[in-house]
């Protein structure tokens, strides 16, 4: 069966050059930059005052982030003509990428603690990350999947991505798809800090001495071809492929080799049924920084060789707006085909492009792209490019919609409060005995119990100098991967750069968001620690481990509360089915610092002793945590003699709009995704043997979880409960699920794992672990 061809219909732009499509695109085409004096927070310490500030005024009261996302979206479904009234609610998916989400509103909640000791519990758990998605949802009623990516500056890019491989399975009808990033001054310190800003305006692939930080929305309608002409929509574009890849090289430069940014073309190229000869414009990452806009060039080389195409940089006039450039610059390039014009590369200070490409300098030039290519690289080494097309072009080989391979699974371990590797877990689990037994002092509250990790002794075979670099949250997941490669086998330099990785967190790294910010607030820019900053980023932790294992392969990096794993193994799945990698390593991890416990434990549904008793309304406990659940094709793990611990079968998500920290009590979204992830697997609930469950002694998530299981015709069904003994990990506890079934937890057979996030969404997995 060919997969369905994805038509863009609508699309919303707000940015510094404009708060809407046409007038950004005016100003884009005409070479007029939106970089400006930014008055948003005070820049007296910083290395330059200019911005891509958005100057439309924002909803009072409501985050910056969220404003600037319910703009763009408004306009995608005006100009995309689409009436949600008239569609079913539960198969409009919304896939947003963000690196700092609702950072203005953290900013003041921890500035008020740090400052006068007072934490507004509340309002910190309504800015966290995932929330961004949970907000839309909200705002538009959207029920379907939900997930929030979070590569740094590649995020909406994989975003894109992400809402490629849903339409391609028919998994929704529409995506709601976009990214979104406010100016901060937690980023504006932490690239001073790094010394990677401008003084002046940027001058991308000319002067490149730094990038000017921009802000803005871009938000695109995607649905199949077929859905649009059936409702009589006008294609703008068609989002042909993307590519993912991650260079392994450093933290925060690019490899200069340029080898990274040429395989995610390349496979951005393949996976569209293209080749690079049939490009016609890029639109490329250029930020101007020194490392590059050296870099970059090197990768055109490597994938065009002498022949290539006109080449710009629209930061140079946007700035750079981080998780949402990949989104805003996609939105871009869509309006470059269907307006027939390539958008220059401005403020070139007279100086030629020193690597020979043409960057389209001073004022936008007609042509007529059939097929752009769009760039988006990150922090920890990652690499995104997006192939866009003109309607009706058609790849040389159609895709694929029916899997090409099974994907199972060869290695799992994980970690949890005192089981800091998978045998203790394992032992903890079969005795019946808590992994939290900490009791910290919560100001307000008194004596709680909470599950932390010892995350020196958990990688202590950790080179001490690559240990030093890493936070927690990295070394967390460097625990759980070196854990299962102690038990399963270490993989040969070749399969190691073949390899990808798919990190998923709930909350991502805390501690170094928490750290670097106070050390702004307590001395200004003297006390911006640059090492610190570059783990603020969600997916530092995924660079790190890339780097310790050589992985070269597909990289994504997932927000998005509790359903976070199951949403990773999802992907993960999906990418190896079709063919697009052999092996993918999911890494999860979740920390909680202090200041994450007292959010945690201020809000109701907190228990304040460590027995834990799933549906006995004994509140749920907080625990760090992590696993590691290596995916390969079949053919790939026999190739290499690997032992098979279980089948991935089936995947289901969905959600509901009851806002932002909240939980349907009716349980009708859950189960939703529980029966979804059984039709995948071709089964019912009579093919199910085992239901891993997320109920953790909250009440409210526990009777929900429970009226889902009896709509979705599981009520009877043999029930293992995790958290009863390893704690609520959030991010991790889908996949601390399966490593816990894995290890005696349920008897081998169908499972069914179940997760949740607050704000309401769903996703669940289907597992044979009988196959072994």
């Amino acid at each position: 069966m060919t997969a369905p061809r994805i038509a863009l219909t609508g699309l919303g732009l707000i940015t510094g050059a404009g708060d809407d499509v046409e007038k950004s695109w005016s100003s884009i085409a005409a070479g007029i930059s939106g970089i400006r004096t930014n008055t948003l927070f005070g820049t007296e310490e910083l290395l330059t005052d200019w911005a891509g500030m958005v100057t439309s005024p924002q909803e009072p009261g409501l985050d910056r982030c969220y404003s600037l996302a319910a703009t763009a979206i408004r306009e995608a479904l005006r100009t995309g003509g689409l009436d949600l009234d008239s569609v079913d609610r539960d198969r409009v998916a919304v896939v947003v990428g963000s690196s700092l989400g609702a950072m203005p509103t953290l900013e003041n909640v921890h500035r008020e603690l740090v400052h006068e000791g007072r934490l507004d519990a509340r309002q910190a758990a309504a800015a966290q990350l995932p929330c961004v998605g949970d907000y839309i949802a909200a705002e538009f009623d959207l029920r379907g999947p939900r997930v929030v990516l979070s590569n740094a500056c590649a995020a909406s890019a994989v975003a894109l991505g992400y809402a490629a491989e849903m339409l391609w399975k028919g998994d929704v009808d529409y995506v709601i798809c976009g990214g979104v990033d406010p100016l901060a001054s937690l980023s504006a310190y932490g690239f001073s800090a790094l010394g990677a800003l401008d003084p002046e305006p940027c001058s991308p692939l000319a002067a490149s001495t730094g990038l000017t930080l921009g802000e803005g929305a871009g938000f695109m309608v995607l649905e199949s071809v077929e859905r649009a002409e059936g409702r009589s929509a006008r294609v703008l574009a068609e989002l042909g492929g993307y590519g993912l890849s991650c260079d392994g090289y450093h933290q925060t430069a690019p490899d200069p080799s340029g080898k990274g940014a040429a395989a995610a073309m390349a496979q951005a190229l393949e996976t569209a049924g293209l080749g690079p000869e049939d490009v016609d414009y890029l639109n490329l990452h250029g930020t101007g920084t020194p490392a590059n806009d050296a870099s970059e060039p090197k990768a055109l080389k490597l994938l065009f060789g002498s022949s290539v195409p006109p080449a710009s940089s629209t930061k140079s006039m946007l700035g750079h707006t981080l998780g949402a450039a990949g989104a805003v610059e996609a939105v871009v390039s869509t309006l470059a085909i269907d307006r027939g014009a390539l958008p220059p590369t401005v403020n070139t200070r007279g100086v030629e492009s020193p690597f020979g490409l043409d960057i389209v300098p001073g004022t936008g030039r007609e042509a007529e792209p059939e097929v752009v290519l769009s760039n988006s690289f990150a922090f920890g080494g990652n690499n995104a490019s997006v192939v866009l097309n003109r309607p009706g072009r058609k790849g040389s080989s159609p895709r694929r919609a029916d899997p090409r391979h099974q994907v199972v699974v060869t290695g799992a371990a994980g970690l949890a409060g005192a089981a800091a590797g998978t045998g203790p877990l394992a032992e903890a689990l079969a005795a019946g005995r808590p992994c939290f037994d900490a009791m910290e002092h919560v100001a307000g509250v008194g004596e709680v119990p909470v599950g932390r990790v010892d995350v020196r002794a958990a990688t202590g075979k950790l080179n001490p100098s690559r240990a030093r670099r890493m936070d927690p949250l990295g070394l967390l997941a460097a625990a759980a991967v070196g854990d299962l490669y102690a038990r399963h086998g270490k993989p040969s330099r070749a399969e190691a750069e073949s390899t990808g990785i798919v990190f998923a967190t709930g909350y991502g790294p805390v501690t170094s968001v928490l750290r670097f910010h106070e050390g702004v607030l307590r001395q200004g820019i003297t006390g911006a620690n640059p090492s610190l900053f570059a783990n603020t980023v969600v997916n530092a932790a995924a660079g790190h481990v890339a780097m310790l294992h050589r992985y070269r392969g597909y990289t994504a990096t997932i927000a998005n509360g509790g359903t976070s794993s199951v949403l990773a193994l999802h992907l993960a799945a999906r990418v190896i089915a079709r063919g697009a990698a052999d092996r993918i390593m999911v890494v999860v991890a979740d920390e909680f610092p202090e200041q994450a416990l007292a959010t945690q434990a201020g809000l109701p549904g907190y228990a304040r002793s460590p027995h834990v008793v799933p549906g006995g309304r004994t509140g749920m406990v907080l625990s760090e945590g992590a696993a590691a659940i290596l995916l390969e094709s079949e053919e790939a793990a026999a190739a290499r003699g690997a032992s098979v611990l279980a089948r991935a079968e089936g995947y289901g998500a969905s959600g509901e709009s009851v806002g932002v920290g909240r939980l349907g009590r009716d349980g009708g979204a859950w189960a939703r995704a529980l029966r979804s992830a059984m039709a995948d697997a071709g089964t019912g609930p009579e093919g199910i043997d085992t239901v891993v469950s997320a109920a953790s002694g909250h009440g409210l998530v526990d009777l929900a979880e429970k009226r889902a299981l009896g709509l979705a015709g599981l009520a009877d069904h043999p029930l293992v409960a995790p958290k009863a003994l390893l704690g609520e990990t959030y991010g991790s506890a889908g996949a601390l699920g399966l490593v816990a079934a894995l290890n005696g937890a349920a008897p081998a057979g169908r499972l069914l794992l179940s997760s949740f996030a607050h704000g309401g969404s769903y996703a669940a997995a289907v597992f044979d672990t009988g196959a072994r």
